[in-house]
């Protein structure tokens, strides 16, 4: 029993010793149940939206203020045409419009009715849905507080419109995002165990003497993963045209560059990982832990990003994942050009330019 004893405290100490073992024993659920905490909501909070006012009344203004004032909307600008909505909601950052009705005020107090139609980018289901209620129960305490007054009720009218998707099929938002998923964490995975294989193979000393300069290896190591994950992102374009019906309104060469990007971004991840990793068994952790958590949590492809706290939108900021699925919306849904996408695409252009430089200078360190 003494032995018994003494292996067990042995075992203690190992672990205590060992931080690795301690950050996934106690570090790794902390952050998870603070992550998921904070991220997995369905409430909205500060969501951009538009106003078209055709009225521009006080009582028009007294709404505009109130749903303004409400912490679950920000009026990010005011529309003056209709003609301009289609282009609000190509630029990505508006959810929603607000169209007041022409003479609002009027029609309230003679007819007692007054309509404002809530335009919302159905891109998201669940994000259009929520916010079309948010906005019915604003103007539904704003009855309330105005009904009190007066012997005939007012009523406010609410006529909800559904852009890019009306029938509000979930495909539409789970196409884009599992596409993302799949293509990073692939990518990623298949070349975070490249360079780790050299290592546990012994093979790497015949890299490290070879006349091949480090951005060359690098280059090496990423080129052949590139044809094989273009394979899979053109399988799961064409599945999802063929049996999930989903429409690509943009070009699709401009969708084939796009991809092939954030490809060689996910790939050059998967290289930066594997210069840092010691082990296969390490760099597959990093790849599969270390990736899947934030992509889905923090790409806003489950939840919005303007729902979660200050903190984690600048987090989100760095995972490419984020920038990609705002820019294959764009281009599937909403049939954008490169020129309401740049800005995202330049992110993008920018993280893979990052990640290679970085996994070149792990190389030259390890060269010394």
């Amino acid at each position: 029993m003494k032995r018994f004893i003494g292996f067990v405290k042995k075992e203690f100490y190992h672990i205590f010793r060992d931080r690795r073992s301690l950050f996934i024993l106690f570090g790794m659920p902390i952050a998870q149940i603070l992550l998921f905490g904070f991220a997995i909501t369905n409430e909205i909070n500060n969501v951009d939206i538009a106003i078209l006012d055709h009225s521009k009344d006080a009582t028009t203004k007294e709404i505009i203020n109130k749903i303004a004032a409400s912490k679950y909307f920000s009026i990010k600008q005011m529309v003056t045409r209709e003609a301009d909505i289609a282009s609000v909601f190509q630029k990505g950052h508006v959810k929603a419009v607000l169209n007041f009705e022409k003479d609002f005020s009027k029609n309230l107090i003679k007819e007692h009715k007054a309509t404002i139609q809530i335009i919302t980018d159905a891109t998201d289901p669940n994000t259009a849905n929520t916010i079309s209620n948010y906005v019915n129960a604003i103007l539904q305490q704003y009855q309330k507080e105005v009904n009190k007054e007066i012997i005939i009720a007012y009523q406010i009218v609410t006529e909800t419109r559904m852009v890019y998707n009306p029938e509000l099929k979930s495909v539409y938002m789970f196409v884009p995002g599992v596409m993302t998923i799949i293509l990073m964490l692939v990518s990623a995975m298949m070349t975070s165990i490249s360079i780790t294989r050299e290592k546990e193979l012994g093979t790497m000393e015949i890299l490290l003497v070879s006349p091949l300069k480090p951005f060359q290896v690098i280059i090496g190591k990423v080129f052949p993963y590139i044809f094989l994950s273009v394979i899979n992102a053109v399988v799961i374009v064409v599945l999802s045209i063929f049996i999930f019906n989903m429409p690509i309104q943009g070009s699709l060469l401009l969708l084939a560059l796009e991809s092939v990007l954030f490809i060689i971004s996910a790939l050059a991840l998967g290289i930066l990982i594997s210069t840092i990793s010691a082990t296969q068994q390490t760099a597959m952790m990093i790849s599969l832990m270390g990736l899947m958590l934030p992509v889905i949590l923090l790409s806003g492809f489950i939840f919005p990003i303007s729902s979660m706290p200050i903190p984690l939108q600048v987090i989100s900021n760095i995972i490419p994942a984020k920038w990609f699925i705002i820019i294959i919306k764009g281009i599937m849904l909403k049939g954008v050009g490169l020129q309401y996408i740049w800005k995202e695409t330049l992110v993008l252009f920018g993280m893979t330019v990052f990640f290679i430089a970085l996994s070149i200078k792990k190389y030259k360190i390890r060269l010394e």
